[in-house]
């Protein structure tokens, strides 16, 4: 499913037309980008939630030259499916 398949489906299920699903949909995704920026965990009950997790320092090595290189300490952003969502996909 993309973004457009997402604005149909709203559109139809809530009879409104597409560019207010399309309104819709842009606000929730924004926020949610904009949740993530401020570093705020964000928890969808029911789907799931978006969590940071911190990488520490480690010493990588460039596949170009085989040298030893630093990578440093950065935050990932991951998504961890609620029970019930992992539940309706292993029926």
């Amino acid at each position: 499913m993309i973004k457009a398949d997402l604005i149909n489906k709203i559109s139809k299920e809530m009879n409104v037309s597409k560019q207010e699903a399309e309104t819709g949909v842009n606000l929730f995704f924004q926020t949610i980008k904009e949740a993530i920026i401020n570093g705020e965990e964000i928890e969808l009950r029911g789907f799931g939630s978006f969590r940071f997790r911190e990488r520490g320092a480690r010493s990588g090595r460039n596949p170009r030259t085989g040298k030893p290189v630093k990578v440093p300490p950065k935050k990932v952003l991951y998504f961890k499916p609620s029970k019930l969502l992992k539940n309706l996909i292993n029926e």
